[in-house]
């Protein structure tokens, strides 16, 4: 695939051409009218209409194959402060195997996002202040973006995690970065036979604190890595980083210089690495390759999305490009394998723009379908009484389909207080918009060890299965399988129907979908459903199980603090 630099007409006439604008036009598709007598059924909605996306880190989730856990020579550290920026020993098998066994179906999740599973670079940097050796395991250090790292698994392990997640109608969604590689360390640099390191470094006790005391900084050697014409890296040779968001170098981290319309060669270092899947692509530019790379994985696995990294530090076109291709590659996936698809819904694509909130972002026109809402997180003295936040929420997402994704921990932030994960998974799981799950919020996973210099590794410990916590798991199941069956909480009317209990309905007009919920009370209450439910209509409490008629505009019923009221299938109104 060519990919010159292009104006902004000449992308959206791309888009148009790959069928995208088709893809964001929200689904008005009427829900099957009832038989006389019966209720209408639930409407979980597309999944542009209510996804429930699971973020997890790999390698931090489940090991299912201990014997790829030291690939490349990576090793863990005995003291736990230590060993937070090791590869850890989860893998796509951990993942399949949990799939397997229900555990994302029983949360409600349609999404399940994984860490970039494209090659890492090998070894390790220091992390923080020269604490700890930090590792690419997060995904956001890649080497070969063609192969699959081998701490992660191999294609056939990757091709069962797809096939296990579509045919429960769960999308899989891969973390990709466009604006950066990652560092070459010692290690790399040595298996990539790029000359500039100083013997010794292997034998050294304090290698640690002398890390860059063996690398040669002056070498012109470093353009036998990524060179000058792919990367700016401040190197012998090479292009500075520039001082704005589209050129800056982020942690010193080599920049791909994807806005540049100069055709390119493989790097010195890919035409000799024997594993590789890349090739020199005639009259394409480094945006072209990089898009080629990410979007053979949707050809050749199915992938159904991506979640893209540091989106204001690369341009709009780059994304749209992107985007486009990746839609065409899902499309002639599904054509060649209709027994491994969940259905022919188009690719679809979430950014992280450092900061962005609720609104609909002007991206949205570069081929987002919705960005990561980095407020959510910030309302949390909102969540004991979220009335003003729900309504906000339902006027900011008043387009179809969800444009915003929240969220109530993240790796690159903090975790949400482990002491209110019931008050927070209630907001979380009941407001409009989209929602991102991080692994174990759903099981009060405790912070790992917290480095002075960088706290965000606190965030990505190891998933605790064997201190699950019951009563926040019950709590986050019955809210997300309940969210999974009813479009209405991401995309519907909000209206708020009482004060004590807390009550609000939500109801989505196209489909007639439509559910009432009640917060913070416990005990026999009445619930107010007048508008929403008729008098006659027999109610189910998803959350109890229990079971009411309407009577008089009400609903009279045991509860257990949160009532989640949807009507009962198959029942006389």
């Amino acid at each position: 695939m060519t990919n010159p630099l292009r104006s902004s007409a000449a992308v959206r006439a791309l888009l148009v051409a790959g069928g995208l604008a088709a893809a964001w036009l929200p689904s008005r598709a009427q829900a099957p009218m009832p038989a006389p007598g019966q209720a209408p059924a639930a409407v979980p909605g597309t999944f542009a209409e209510n996804p429930i996306v699971y973020f997890v880190m790999t390698d931090r989730f489940v090991n299912g194959d201990p014997s790829n856990d030291h690939a490349y020579g990576r090793q863990r550290e005995m003291n736990p402060k230590d060993d937070v920026g090791t590869w850890h020993g989860g893998d796509f098998k951990g993942l399949t195997q949990k799939l397997k066994e229900g555990w994302f179906k029983e949360l409600g999740v349609n999404a399940l996002w994984i860490t970039a599973p494209y090659e890492q670079i090998h070894g390790w940097v220091q992390g923080g202040q020269r604490e700890f050796k930090h590792y690419g395991y997060h995904g956001y250090w890649a080497l070969d973006y063609t192969v699959i790292d081998q701490n992660l698994g191999t294609a056939a392990d990757l091709r069962d995690l797809v096939d296990t997640a579509h045919a429960q109608g769960i999308r899989v969604l891969f973390d990709v970065v466009m604006n950066h590689p990652g560092y070459l360390d010692l290690q790399t640099a040595k298996d990539l036979k790029v000359d500039v390191l100083w013997d010794g470094w292997e034998k050294d006790p304090n290698l640690l604190r002398n890390y860059h005391n063996y690398i040669d900084y002056n070498s012109f050697k470093f353009g036998d890595w990524w060179g000058r014409p792919w990367v700016r890296a401040g190197l012998p040779g090479y292009i500075d980083g520039g001082r704005n968001d589209l050129t800056m170098q982020l942690a010193f981290l080599p920049d791909f210089r994807t806005e540049s319309p100069d055709f390119v060669k493989l790097p010195k270092f890919l035409k000799e690495k024997a594993d590789t899947k890349a090739a020199d692509l005639p009259n394409t530019t480094v945006r072209g390759y990089l898009v080629k790379w990410l979007t053979d994985w949707v050809r050749e696995y199915g992938v159904d999305g991506f979640r893209c990294d540091t989106v204001k530090h690369v341009e709009p076109e780059a994304w749209a490009a992107l985007k486009a291709e990746a839609v065409k590659a899902l499309a002639e996936f599904k054509a060649k394998n209709p027994t491994r698809k969940i259905d022919d819904a188009p690719f679809w694509m979430v950014g992280e723009y450092w900061g962005a909130g609720p609104e609909k972002h002007k991206l949205t026109s570069f081929g987002f379908d919705a960005m990561i809402n980095f407020d959510f997180q910030q309302e949390d003295g909102a969540f004991a009484r979220p009335e003003k936040l729900f309504r906000g929420y339902a006027q900011a997402q008043a387009g179809k389909p969800v444009h915003m994704l929240n969220y109530l921990s993240s790796h690159d932030t903090e975790l949400f207080d482990r002491t209110r994960l019931i008050e927070g998974g209630t907001a979380l799981l009941l407001a409009p918009g989209g929602v991102q799950i991080f692994y174990g919020d759903e099981t009060a996973r405790p912070e790992g060890p917290m480095p002075r210099t960088d706290k965000q590794q606190a965030t990505r410990s190891d998933m605790n299965w064997g201190k699950v916590d019951p009563k926040v798991l019950a709590h986050w199941r019955k809210l997300g399988t309940f969210r999974a069956r009813h479009r209405a909480l991401a995309t519907g009317e909000h209206r708020q129907l009482g004060d004590a209990p807390y009550t609000f309905s939500r109801v989505e007009a196209a489909s007639g979908d439509r559910v009432v919920v009640a917060l913070g009370a416990k005990g026999q209450v009445s619930v107010p459903v007048a508008g929403v439910f008729q008098d006659g209509e027999t109610l189910q409490d998803a959350y109890t199980g229990r079971t009411a008629t309407v009577a008089a505009g009400k609903v009279a019923l045991e509860t257990d603090g949160v009532v989640l009221l949807e009507r009962v299938q198959g029942k006389a109104h």
